[in-house]
This record gives structure tokens, sequence and C-alpha cells, in this order.
């Protein structure tokens, strides 16, 4: 008989030892962006300065501001995403809960109509 051998959770890629890119939300964007940013930044000093390690500083500099910026801005419009998905939940589920009965607030209060002459 064969023993079952449980299943082993793929591991994603670390950047250096630190940072799971494939399962931390924005990680992945957040790198490219800096790494573009910082072959700009160094390339554009470079060819304004032509001084080759302070055009690495600029690019090194580049990458840690574009990244950080580029991972906060996608964590601030994910957290807002989920609190919009919060709100619509909710909204759902009062308008189930509440749907046909007294407590709805969709439904109009009739209005009174005056006894007639019987």
């Amino acid at each position: 008989m064969r023993e079952e051998e449980p299943e082993k959770k793929p591991e994603g890629f670390r950047l250096l030892w630190i940072l799971d890119v494939q399962n931390t939300p924005c990680s992945r964007d957040a790198v490219l962006h800096g790494a573009g940013g910082s072959v700009a930044a160094g390339l554009l000093h470079f060819l304004a300065t032509s001084r080759v390690r302070r055009s690495f500083d600029v690019g090194f500099a580049g990458f840690m501001l574009t990244t950080l910026g580029s991972w906060f801005y996608c964590r601030m419009n994910n957290a807002k995403l989920r609190v919009q998905q919060r709100m619509i939940k909710d909204g759902i589920h009062n308008k189930v809960m509440y749907e046909g009965t007294g407590l709805d607030p969709t439904k109009k209060p009739a209005a009174e109509t005056p006894a007639g002459p019987s």
C-alpha cells in the first residue's frame, strides 16, 4: 500500500529572502514599477551629468521611492475597494432581511385615506 503524501504548498518567489512576491498583494507590480523607475532615473541622471556612481545612487533612490509609492498607492486602493465591497454586502444583506416587512426602508407608508360616507 502506498501512503498518501501531504500536498506541499508551492513556495512563492522571495525577493531578498524577505518579500514573498507571489503571495503578497501589490508586491509584484510595485517591484516592476520600481525597476522601471530606477532605470529611468539612473539613465536620465547619467545622461545629464556623466557621473556613474552618482547615477547608480540616483537609480537606487528612484527604485526605493517608486516601489514604495506604487506599493502604498495600490494598498490604499485595495483598502478603499474592500470598504466599498463591505458596504455593498451589508446593503444587500439588509435588503434581503427586511424586504417585505414593516421595517423595509424602501416601503413607503400608506397615506391615510379619510373614511368616506358609508
